[in-house]
């Protein structure tokens, strides 16, 4: 069954969730959508993925734990595509990508779930900025035609006639692009490249691994990625915002399917993620994003991390943990938290099926 649906960013669904705790393996009795059990959640519970959302978990798992000391949460950001694996191993209770599981992974997480199916639970949305180390030049212009040049490693200097064209009143300095990339599997990677592909001269396939054919340099993590690009002049990269305005980076203006070139902000990435399209089925939500969206001020180049764990087949105990935690990243008090730190609330359309996904995890 397929949802669709406008989803307004800028809202938020009235209402608080409250935590769903852990003290008791007895789930026969009904509960309304996260309607706390008592005696508070407890435990330890391990995850691992996204370095996107690295500073969103940190926040989140500080204040859950202040407000629930019996419980704990271990969250590594190894990358997404490290954290799905870690999760299709059973390493992890729930990994957090940057990307939805495909058909490959979504198999074999089925298989690890084992009573259960794997779900993708929408959790942060994150804009991806293209950022830029030029001294002197603010408010820099690219095209996805251009980006896909620059990332291909066919434009090499940044007084390129193609650079020039989208900064038709900018002085650029005659000196060498470095094209920064992520080493590691990314769900951020996965999410660019979708743009390249669909708007851009991309040749390559959109995937979590950076192509070995485009060259260019990597750096490990969206961490590693702000913190290249900030030390090296000419330097270029694609990173989360919030790790783009933690490390004062220059952020590019991107042409969006109009041809309008448009200025990141939490406003002009909620235009693009307006559009997009519930395509999972039942607790399974995950989205389908319009790269190539032609809205008047839309900036286009977003991601939306996940939380992926199993519907049901987690031990007990374990299972009332992860949906005690994330019942809160999905309530109020979580998303309202991601504004002050580079992220923004998931749409009011969609959080209110993630609260109902979450509560179903036994």
């Amino acid at each position: 069954m397929k949802y669709a649906g406008r989803l307004a960013l800028t809202a938020v669904v009235a209402g608080v969730l409250s935590l769903a705790a852990c003290g008791t393996d007895d789930n026969t009795t009904s509960r309304t959508a996260g309607e706390p059990v008592s005696g508070g959640p407890v435990g330890t519970v391990n995850a691992a993925g996204s370095s996107a959302q690295a500073n969103a978990m940190a926040e989140w798992k500080k204040a859950f734990q202040s407000s629930n000391p019996g419980a704990s949460v271990n969250y590594q950001p190894s990358g997404s595509g490290a954290g799905v694996q870690a999760f299709i191993q059973g390493t992890v209770a729930f990994a957090g990508s940057d990307s939805a599981l495909s058909a490959r992974e979504s198999a074999q997480a089925d298989a690890r779930c084992g009573t259960g199916k794997a779900i993708n639970l929408p959790m942060v949305t994150g804009p991806v900025a293209v950022v830029y180390n030029l001294p002197g030049v603010d408010g820099l212009q690219l095209s996805p035609r251009t980006l896909s040049g620059i990332f291909n490693s066919e434009i090499t200097k940044w007084d390129d006639p193609a650079v020039k064209a989208d900064n038709p009143e900018v002085k650029l300095p005659s000196i060498a692009i470095q094209a920064f990339h992520r080493s590691d599997e990314s769900g951020t990677s996965d999410n660019f490249t979708k743009f390249l592909k669909a708007t851009g001269d991309w040749p390559y396939e959109a995937e979590k691994a950076w192509p070995a054919e485009a060259r260019g340099q990597g750096a490990k993590g969206s961490d590693g990625i702000a913190a290249a690009v900030k030390g090296t002049e000419g330097a270029i990269s694609y990173v989360e915002l919030s790790f783009a305005e933690n490390s004062r980076l220059q952020k590019a203006k991107v042409a969006n399917g109009s041809g309008e070139f448009v200025e990141l902000t939490p406003e002009s990435a909620g235009k693009t993620v307006e559009a997009a399209e519930i395509v999972g089925t039942g607790n399974d939500l995950k989205l389908e994003i319009d790269y190539g969206t032609k809205v008047a001020g839309a900036y286009p180049i977003v991601l939306v991390t996940y939380e992926i764990t199993c519907e049901k087949g987690l031990p007990a105990a374990e299972a009332n943990l992860v949906r005690s935690f994330l019942a809160y990243t999905a309530g109020d008090e979580g998303q309202q938290a991601l504004g002050g730190i580079g992220y923004a609330p998931l749409p009011p359309g969609l959080v209110g099926k993630v609260r109902t996904a979450i509560d179903a995890i036994s």
